[in-house]
């Protein structure tokens, strides 16, 4: 059955976009909400005569609807869409707090990015901002959330932590050592990275794509290479794209390989964490002999994809059965099963109405996916049916483990798909040279904490002129003091590295 969405085609369509004016948002945006669309990313933009905000709606089957909304410079206001879904309230807080766009109607009007000692009325994205004014008139102290009651105490954690870690404060409301609530302040690392890629050309920003988050360099260079080859008008080759994928398959598996250790070592098994840790070295010189570097910096780049040489399939395969040992001896000690099962629950109806992505959702039962719900390879990956879905800790940790064997399964795959016509370099056909005046491009790709979402647009020449990225953690964030209510504070270290969230991220 087809669903029309409001803009006028069918949601089949892949591509959809549309200007509207402020008052038509919240009842397009509803339609599109009911029909199976998720607000994917919600952006400010100057345009120096005028501002605009832009909604990106997106849906399975690659299917997305762009909504823009020009607003008077002098008074910027649009409704808010907050009512309406979790993750738009946040996404509109975070432009107001950067361009000073309204959501009109907001239930939850306080600041998320701004910090007590930004100057209040500057809005660092405007074009006009300049540097920020001497401290003075500062927004003030935080408006947390204060419990009350016999026995209630607070417990602040951070900003600055015992590891190495970045900043992020934790207030904790307990009875005992029972979580009644948490509040999570982050954004204390902003480093204006949106504005560093204005005036670049695509070439010389993909180290900013690449840096976002340190953990995720071909997730995020990956998405925004597709944003920038969609503006464009460039395909990559299915050669291509097949080496880009056994990358981002490579990336995912160091990474659940790491967090697989770590979280026995939250729970007192510190030799699995050692055995996880050898075997994340093997994977790193892996990633070094495939790309010539440990964490597969500067393999993709827009328009292309370079590698020394493919995956040995059978060293995967090995390392496979090695991960799978160690999964069982953690499953098969009373104590690590105890600690994981029941702990931090996040329902999967909790799950969807916070919008969550990647393995926190896939943990909560939620199929939500981009490499099956915006793929980039002729054949889209299946859908996974995991073992576990209750939500815990325990489901968080299966969900990696089996995400583990199938990105092997798929990593040998392609490289059987690629053999015999490997190529180190895998230039994009182009379709259309050259880019247009105010071209704009979206990639959508699934790094391994989850869905990651870039947006650009383009100058006549070439240059850029707005990049709005999305990380996963952005999404994920809210969900871990909702798991952690009725949890005690001992097991907050666990239940945080059962979701990894990333604070850089988070705060661009």
């Amino acid at each position: 059955m087809n669903i029309t969405d409001p803009v006028g085609t069918t949601a089949d369509h892949r591509r959809t976009a549309k200007t509207i004016g402020p008052d038509e948002l919240p009842e397009l945006a509803q339609t599109l909400l009911n029909g199976g669309f998720r607000v994917a990313l919600i952006a400010g933009h100057d345009d120096e005569y005028q501002l605009r905000a832009v909604y990106l709606f997106t849906a399975a089957r690659d299917r997305r609807v762009e909504l823009t909304v020009p607003l008077d410079r002098s008074h910027p206001r649009v409704p808010t869409l907050a009512r309406q879904s979790f993750s738009a309230g946040r996404l509109e807080r975070e432009m107001r707090d950067l361009f000073g766009i309204v959501p009109a109607g907001h239930p939850l009007p306080r600041r998320l990015v701004r910090h007590f000692h930004w100057p209040k009325g500057w809005y660092p994205m405007l074009k006009d901002a300049g540097d920020p004014s001497e401290f003075g008139d500062v927004d003030g102290p935080y408006p947390f959330r204060t419990v009350e009651g016999d026995g209630v105490y607070e417990i602040p954690v951070g900003p600055v932590h015992a590891g190495m870690i970045e900043p992020g404060h934790f207030r904790f409301s307990v009875v005992g050592e029972t979580i009644l609530n948490l509040k999570a302040r982050l954004w204390f690392v902003h480093k204006g990275l949106e504005k560093l890629f204005e005036g670049r050309m695509p070439e010389h920003a993909i180290e900013l794509a690449e840096r976002v988050s340190g953990d995720t360099a071909v997730g995020h260079s990956h998405a925004f290479c597709m944003a920038v080859e969609d503006a464009r008008g460039q395909t990559l080759p299915e050669d291509g794209q097949r080496l880009r994928s056994i990358l981002l398959e490579l990336e995912r598996l160091y990474n659940h390989v790491t967090d697989l250790g770590a979280l026995c070592n939250d729970v007192g098994h510190g030799i699995l964490n050692n055995h996880a840790l050898r075997i994340r070295e093997k994977l790193l010189r892996i990633n070094a002999d495939v790309t010539g570097h440990r964490l597969l910096r500067e393999a993709i780049y827009p328009g292309g994809v370079r590698v020394n040489r493919l995956p040995d399939a059978d060293e995967l395969a090995k390392i496979g059965e090695d991960t799978a040992e160690t999964v069982s001896l953690a499953l098969g000690h009373t104590v690590v099963a105890d600690r994981f099962t029941g702990t931090a629950h996040l329902s999967r109806q909790q799950a969807a109405d916070l919008g969550t992505l990647g393995y926190v959702a896939r943990a909560s039962g939620l199929q939500v996916d981009a490499r099956r719900d915006h793929p980039f390879l002729a054949e889209p990956s299946p859908a996974y049916h995991h073992s576990r879905t209750e939500g815990d800790v325990l489901s968080r940790f299966l969900v990696r483990a089996e995400e583990i064997t199938a990105s092997i399964a798929m990593i040998t795959r392609q490289v059987a798909e690629l053999e015999g016509r490997f190529v180190g370099r895998a230039p994009a056909v182009t379709a259309r040279s050259g880019s247009q005046s105010g071209s704009s491009g979206v990639g959508i790709t699934e790094g391994w904490r989850g869905t990651i979402v870039h947006r650009v647009e383009l100058a006549a020449d070439g240059t850029l002129t707005r990049v709005k990225i999305v990380d996963p953690s952005f999404f994920n964030w809210p969900a871990l003091p909702v798991a952690l209510t009725d949890t005690i504070v001992p097991d907050f270290p666990l239940v945080n590295k059962s979701f990894n969230l990333s604070y850089a991220g988070n705060d661009l």
